[in-house]
């Protein structure tokens, strides 16, 4: 790390934030290997992370980075067929490492807009020839077979985009600050304070558990929504226990709690509260429609391409995978920070997600079958794209079998 880098991000907060991935985010076992991905610009903190992961008596790092020069020079130069083709032969190893209990970590920190100013067909070409190629990885990680967890690193390009008033290492340090703020590690134990987080978490989940509602009904500006549940469905939130029976917390930072929809329950209209940064593209001012699970209208006031070519992956691609219940007054949502990034952004509001879901949010799921689970309505698609619905002005019921409305949050807030 040169002498500015270090001035900018502080070294001891990196190794923090290093140290919270590999014990709380992974809880990392004795002897287990770690697959990890992650941009170049992002190695401080990759090696770091290494370092913690060896302590922890880790078997073997394996680092995988990606480089935003290479990614361009692709879109510049490439041969147009280049644009239908990914490497599944990486997948597929990465799907053997984690047959293996191999744990995963993805370190986050590209700039949400490198594709922005690209071809959406050929954004959209590769997106797809890359989601179906890391399906048997995917498959893996969404059955949750494995640890894993996602963190950020804060890119400098990311940190422009949304400090776009600051000179570019006044916005890396914001963001940095941002990110460690998020990421709760700033207290005199980080651990600790993520076994408390995640108990509050566990708590919300247990209560909605304990109602079993058959839907949730989302009300608010634009939006009139009944989202049906998955039979057998169960909420989770904050940490969790893989099918390797090692508990991790997936995501860092995370204020929500979760759970699976019906594919085909879903009924309504919903408008998008935040905008969606998706493969280098915004989409902004999304409404949508739902008939019997499906949408069958989706607007956008920006980037309406990308959303009808995101929409039309699969057939999956119109239903739900996810609904998640985030209060308006998380720490993420009260920075007042738009983040860019879903790692984020999801976790500043109530969201839903178009496409494949979590496996481990249904009784038992670590027993089920795919076609076990897909007759208890969980969708299936090769894409998982989350984006928010919730704000300080969208009310939320659970619904009982019997029709029994209970609040469950109002004007943003556990009610």
């Amino acid at each position: 790390m040169s002498p500015t880098k270090s001035a900018i991000l502080d070294p001891k907060r990196l190794d923090r934030l290093a140290r919270v991935a590999v014990k709380v985010g992974l809880n990392l076992q004795p002897g287990q290997d770690l697959v990890l991905t992650a941009p170049i610009a992002a190695a401080p903190l990759v090696r770091r992370i290494a370092a913690q992961a060896y302590k922890a008596g880790a078997g073997l790092v394996t680092p995988i980075y990606a480089d935003e020069g290479v990614t361009m020079a692709r879109y510049r130069h490439a041969r147009d067929r280049s644009f239908d083709r990914a490497p599944d032969w990486l997948y597929k190893g990465m799907a053997d490492a984690y047959g293996a209990n191999a744990a995963r970590l993805a370190v986050v920190g590209d700039n949400p807009m490198l594709l922005a100013d690209q071809d959406p067909a050929k954004v959209a070409r590769a997106s797809r020839a890359n989601a179906m190629a890391y399906r048997p990885a995917l498959e893996k990680i969404s059955g949750f077979d494995i640890n894993w967890t996602l963190l950020a690193w804060p890119g400098a390009a990311w940190a422009q985009l949304v400090f776009p008033e600051l000179d570019k290492n006044t916005a890396q340090k914001r963001l940095a600050d941002a990110i460690f703020a998020a990421s709760r590690i700033d207290g005199e134990d980080p651990v600790a304070d993520w076994a408390a987080h995640s108990a509050r978490l566990a708590e919300r989940s247990g209560w909605l558990n304990g109602h079993r509602f058959a839907a949730l009904h989302f009300s608010g500006p634009g939006t009139d929504l009944t989202v049906g549940l998955a039979d057998g469905h169960e909420w989770h939130g904050g940490a969790s226990t893989a099918r390797n029976g090692i508990s991790c917390n997936p995501n860092i930072p995370t204020e929500e709690v979760f759970t699976t929809p019906h594919a085909l329950r879903v009924e309504g209209h919903v408008a998008a509260t935040k905008p969606l940064s998706h493969q280098g593209s915004l989409i902004d001012g999304i409404r949508v429609r739902f008939e019997a699970g499906r949408i069958t209208e989706a607007h956008a006031s920006k980037g309406q391409d990308v959303l009808q070519k995101l929409i039309d992956s699969d057939d999956g691609a119109r239903r739900l995978g996810e609904v998640a219940l985030v209060p308006h007054s998380s720490p993420i949502s009260q920075s007042g920070l738009l983040f860019y990034n879903t790692l984020f952004d999801e976790n500043a509001a109530s969201h839903i997600a178009l496409g494949q879901c979590y496996s481990k949010c249904f009784a038992g799921g670590a027993d089920l079958s795919p076609e076990q689970i897909a007759a208890q309505g969980g969708n299936s698609s090769i894409i998982h794209v989350d984006w928010m619905i919730g704000s300080g002005h969208v009310d939320v019921d659970g619904i009982t079998a019997d029709g029994t409305r209970t609040p469950v949050m109002r004007k943003g807030e556990w009610a």
